[in-house]
């Protein structure tokens, strides 16, 4: 998931504000969370990923772990 556009978001029923500004407005993308174990096999897909959520005011970088 790769927003191009700041919107609004939640996780676990909370609407997502950033703790550096208290803007409310995210760029959302996915990261994989490459480990140097799966990088040397060349595996790199089967990784976990993570979901960001970057702040469109300050660009803090929120992390969240897919469960």
């Amino acid at each position: 998931m790769k927003s191009k556009e700041p919107g609004y978001y939640e996780v676990k029923g909370k609407q997502l504000a950033c703790p550096i500004c208290g803007h409310n407005r995210f760029l959302a993308r996915e990261t994989l969370m490459n480990t140097p174990g799966m990088t040397i096999m060349g595996i790199e897909w089967a990784n976990k990923s993570a979901q960001n959520y970057i702040c469109d005011n300050c660009g803090f970088i929120l992390w969240f772990m897919n469960k």
